[in-house]
């Protein structure tokens, strides 16, 4: 039997693992959804997707709706203008059972759902090819394409129009159809053979000495770099494809009663619906239709992943409705990955934007899965081992998820001669600060976070953040700029600069310059709570922070602590205050936090919280929902914070305010269900005087 202490230390593993899994989760959508450059497969980031939705499913009072299983990760990327689509564009679920299985748990998922039992017929089902594109809405008013935008985050998307309308496939008009307005869903993506061309062309352009110029890693990344870029004319150049497959707002038009016929509908009105689609019954038709495209698939003029189902009768996808994210009426049943071998020729290390240390395996080039590949991830050095892969070996090389390839294993009957085993270096092969891994953990990371060359813009940027210092201006454009320059090498040099300095870049002008001078120096009065966050120690979160700040009260008394001290500090355990004392034994980083001192960075400190007598909200749980009228989220939790009260995220039992402002939804609600006391803004900032 399990005891309370227990069960509350694996409370609090849980939270801190769900944490940890959604920065990873946003970070890596970010990467592949924003930057079309993606980390890790596919298949990496469904493990890592699942585990939360484990985690979430077992401590239901860990989900928030900021949380990756409850929305769509995207972001608009600067330079495009953002569209609220009037209809959500979500995701769907993915099947991860690549076998004839996969299918017969949707269909029993779905039967189960309808209340249908075995001696009723069998669903049908519109099943259709899964693209490996960029998902696009076309809006059409009138009959005429008046817009074109991504998916985004599924609530807001980019504005591409100028690109999208050189999509020779896309309809400028849609025939026989001048509805006041229907919104067409698709995918945008490039034929293997528009996409070797292409990278024929890059590669030519580059040993011509083309700068800004590079060599796409697959069709998908090719698609979304062009349908994303600022310039229609440069766009034109590098065609594309489109197939339509469902729908979003629509105005004066009767959409068909079935998937099948929505997408005759759409080849009638000249737009290309997705092909090889097929009307089947059952899991035993969905299994036939799987096993047909897999034949096919190697042939296919464009990339596909995997096969796509739907509930083909929309009143049936009216009565299953939707999760947060995702119809419970579709899912997405992706192949197995495919395989080729070669040679491995050596084995590198790359360092990570986070610190984290990547061996990379670097193969004799090798066809597969669509592209030639001659880098490919090895993860960490435990996987390393278990795959059992020396230089020299004949490596099986796996294109997973059909987006970053993968070393899987050897051939052992290959191995040539002895050859040492792989080790990872005991100092960062680019700035020279001591490696470490974490008891327990798998990944081997540098600790000159604040100094070393390959974390500098992410350390920049996290500093820089609304959460940290916020210093308004510092994007992602000028930091880039900053550090390519060589002109801001770590976080102090940022204090140094001028407004003539500023003005030399791009996009840079005598106000902007000014602001962000401006800005800088407002940023050294700040919290001392802020200032750690800022710094970028590895499982420092907000919260963290923040404890860290109350119980310490001062950055000369946190540094000099032993993780003895640390584990003192309210929720930090082994993992997070070892990760602390290992960022402050390094010589590089005091080295940093010296100049940023040095710098004018000044806060108001205090003995520490072990001095001082119980906070008067101590033990009081709010929940913050709706819009206040003047205060912000953020600055409504920190006064809470300041007196002790904790902030949730979900409503419970234990509850004991809920702070309700404008357009307040389901968390109002559950209050009022639950009868836990209701504050609105005048009545919270009462309650704070009070205390």
């Amino acid at each position: 039997m399990s005891s309370p202490a227990s069960d509350r230390k694996a409370a609090r593993d849980a939270a801190a693992r769900a944490v940890r899994l959604r920065e990873r989760l946003e970070h890596h959508a970010r990467a592949y959804y924003v930057h079309d450059a993606p980390e890790i497969p596919d298949a990496e980031y469904d493990a890592l997707f699942q585990e939360l939705q484990a985690i979430e499913a077992e401590h239901p009072e860990l989900v928030s709706a900021d949380s990756p299983t409850q929305r769509v990760i995207g972001a608009v990327l600067e330079g495009l203008e953002p569209v609220r689509h009037a209809v959500p564009m979500l995701s769907i679920d993915t099947e991860t059972d690549t076998s004839a299985a996969g299918a017969g748990k949707f269909d029993a998922r779905i039967r189960k759902a309808l209340g249908l039992g075995d001696d009723d017929p069998p669903v049908a089902y519109a099943a259709e090819m899964k693209f490996d594109g960029l998902a696009i809405n076309l809006r059409y008013e009138g009959g005429a394409l008046v817009q074109a935008a991504t998916r985004g985050d599924g609530e807001t998307g980019e504005d591409v129009t100028h690109t999208v309308r050189t999509i020779a496939a896309v309809p400028k008009r849609l025939k026989g159809i001048a509805a006041p307005v229907l919104e067409v869903r698709g995918e945008v993506f490039m034929r293997l053979d528009d996409f070797a061309a292409l990278n024929e062309r890059q590669r030519k352009l580059i040993e011509g000495g083309a700068k800004n110029e590079k060599v796409f890693v697959n069709p998908r990344n090719a698609a979304a770099g062009v349908v994303r870029q600022l310039d229609a004319a440069n766009a034109a150049k590098r065609p594309l494809s489109f197939f339509a497959y469902g729908f979003g707002e629509v105005e004066g038009w009767t959409v068909p009663p079935t998937q099948t016929d929505l997408l005759d509908a759409f080849d009638k009105m000249g737009l290309p619906a997705s092909p090889l689609h097929e009307r089947v019954e059952g899991a035993a038709g969905l299994v036939a239709f799987h096993a047909r495209i897999a034949v096919r698939r190697e042939k296919l003029p464009y990339e596909i992943d995997g096969v796509v189902y739907k509930v083909d009768d929309r009143a049936l996808q009216d009565r299953l409705g939707f999760k947060s994210r995702e119809p419970r009426w579709a899912v997405a049943q992706k192949y197995p990955a495919q395989e080729r071998t070669t040679r491995l020729n050596d084995i590198e290390i790359q360092v990570g934007r986070t610190g984290k240390l990547t061996p990379v395996a670097k193969l004799e080039p090798v066809f597969v899965g669509g592209t030639t590949v001659s880098n490919a991830t090895l993860h960490n050095l435990f996987e390393v081992r278990r795959k059992g892969v020396r230089v020299g070996d004949t490596v099986i090389v796996r294109r997973a998820g059909d987006v970053i390839p993968e070393v899987v294993g050897r051939v052992a009957a290959r191995r040539p001669t002895y050859v040492p085993n792989f080790r990872m270096p005991r100092e960062c092969p680019v700035c020279g600060s001591r490696v470490a891994r974490e008891k327990g953990g798998v990944d081997h990371r540098c600790t000159g976070g604040l100094f070393c060359a390959a974390q500098r813009k992410f350390a920049i940027l996290h500093f820089a953040g609304r959460r940290a210092l916020d210093i308004e201006g510092l994007g992602e454009k000028i930091v880039d700029q900053l550090v390519d320059a060589g002109v801001v090498a770590s976080l102090p040099d940022l204090y140094a600069l001028t407004k003539e300095q500023l003005e030399a870049f791009e996009r840079m002008g005598d106000k902007s310059a000014a602001s962000l001078v401006a800005n800088l120096a407002a940023s050294r009065k700040t919290t001392f709570a802020r200032f750690l966050y800022g710094l970028g120690i590895r499982h420092v979160g907000e919260t963290t922070a923040k404890d860290l700040a109350r119980h310490f009260g001062g950055i000369e008394r946190l540094r000099r602590a032993d993780t003895a001290r640390l584990l003192e500090v309210p929720d930090v355990g082994p993992i997070v205050a070892e990760s602390i004392h290992d960022f402050f034994a390094e010589a590089h980083n005091q080295q940093v936090i010296d100049a940023l001192l040095a710098a004018g960075f000044e806060w108001p400190e205090s003995e520490g919280e072990a001095d001082k007598s119980p906070k008067p909200l101590a033990g009081k749980t709010f929940v913050l929902t709706g819009t206040l009228p003047t205060l912000t989220r953020e600055d409504a939790k920190e006064m809470i914070e300041s007196l002790g009260g904790k902030v949730a995220g979900s409503v419970s039992t234990k509850t004991d305010y809920v702070v309700a402002g404008a357009e307040a939804g389901s968390k109002l609600q559950k209050a009022e269900a639950l009868g836990v006391a209701l504050l609105d803004e005048a009545g919270l900032l009462a309650l704070l005087d009070g205390a």
